[in-house]
C-alpha cells in the first residue's frame, strides 16, 4: 500500500469536501479538515481518529491558513497536498444592480482566502513536492446572467493555478470543474437563482435536478481526491472538467 498521504481539506462539511474526506480516509490517508459547521468534521474524526484533524473556522478569517497549515504540522509533520474547495454562490445579481461590497465579500470568499491559503503552504509543498487542486466552476470559463461575481471569482482561481504552476515548479497545482453537483449550492441556485438568472439557464438547472442527473459528490469528487493524491506534474496549470478524458486515470471506475 503507498505511504499515507497528508492533505489540507477546505469546505469539507458537506458535498463535494465532505466525499474528497471520505474517499481520502477510505484509502487510509491524513486529513486536515476545515469549515464553519464542526459537526460533521466531529464524526469524521471519531470514525478515524488516527487519521483526521479538523478546524471549525471561517476561510475568510485572517488567521485561519496560519492555523490549518500548524494543525498538519504539528500532528502530521509534512503536507503531501492541498485541496482548496471551500466557496459561495451568493450575490446572485446583475453586473447593474450589484453591490461592490458583496463582490468583495464574495472575491473574499472564494478567491483571497484561497490564496492566501496557497502562499502559506507553498513552502511545505515544495519540500514535499505536493499537489495544489482548485475546486473551479464551469463558470470559470462560460457565463450566465447574475453569476457574475461567482464566475469571475471561480475565473481568478483558474488563473492563480496557472501562475503557481508557473513559479513553483516542484508544486503540481491543478483547476477542477466538479460539473453540476447535487450540492446545497446547486439547491440555493434554484430557491435563489429565478429573479436574477436568465429563464432558460434556471429552468435547464432545474430541469436536471428533477431528471436525477446532477453528477453526485462522490464522482466528481473522487478525481479530485485522487489528483490531490497522485496527480501528474504536465497536468499542472491546466483547468479540467471532472471527466474530461485527460483526467480518465483518475475518474472512478
Amino acid at each position: 500500500m503507498p505511504e499515507p498521504q497528508v492533505i489540507i481539506i477546505t469546505g469539507a462539511s458537506r458535498g463535494i469536501g465532505h466525499a474528497i474526506a471520505t474517499h481520502l480516509l477510505k484509502a487510509g490517508h491524513k486529513v486536515v479538515l476545515t469549515a464553519r459547521s464542526p459537526e460533521t468534521l466531529e464524526e469524521l474524526q471519531k470514525e478515524y481518529p488516527s487519521q483526521v484533524q479538523y478546524l471549525a473556522a471561517d476561510m475568510t478569517l485572517p488567521d485561519t491558513p496560519y492555523k490549518l497549515k500548524e494543525l498538519a504540522l504539528l500532528h502530521f509533520h509534512h503536507i503531501n497536498a492541498v485541496i482548496i474547495n471551500h466557496g459561495a454562490l451568493s450575490p446572485m445579481t446583475r453586473v447593474a444592480n450589484s453591490s461592490i461590497d458583496d463582490w468583495k465579500a464574495l472575491f473574499d470568499a472564494n478567491f483571497f482566502s484561497a490564496l492566501a491559503l496557497a502562499k502559506e503552504t507553498i513552502p511545505y509543498l515544495r519540500e514535499t513536492k505536493g499537489r495544489l487542486i482548485f475546486t473551479s466552476s464551469g463558470a470559470a470559463t462560460g457565463a450566465y446572467t447574475a453569476w457574475g461575481a461567482y464566475g469571475t471569482s471561480k475565473a481568478a482561481l483558474n488563473h492563480l493555478s496557472k501562475h503557481i504552476a508557473v513559479e513553483e515548479p516542484d508544486i503540481t497545482s491543478v483547476a477542477v470543474s466538479p460539473g453540476r453537483v447535487d450540492t446545497d449550492m446547486q439547491k440555493e441556485l434554484r430557491e435563489k437563482g429565478k429573479a436574477e438568472m436568465a429563464p432558460k439557464d434556471h429552468e435547464a438547472f432545474s430541469k436536471e435536478f428533477e431528471a436525477g442527473t446532477l453528477v453526485r459528490p462522490e464522482q466528481s469528487g473522487g478525481v479530485i481526491a485522487n489528483l490531490a493524491v497522485s496527480a501528474k506534474p504536465e497536468l499542472a496549470g491546466q483547468y479540467f472538467k471532472w471527466n474530461a478524458p485527460e483526467l480518465a486515470e483518475y475518474q472512478l471506475s
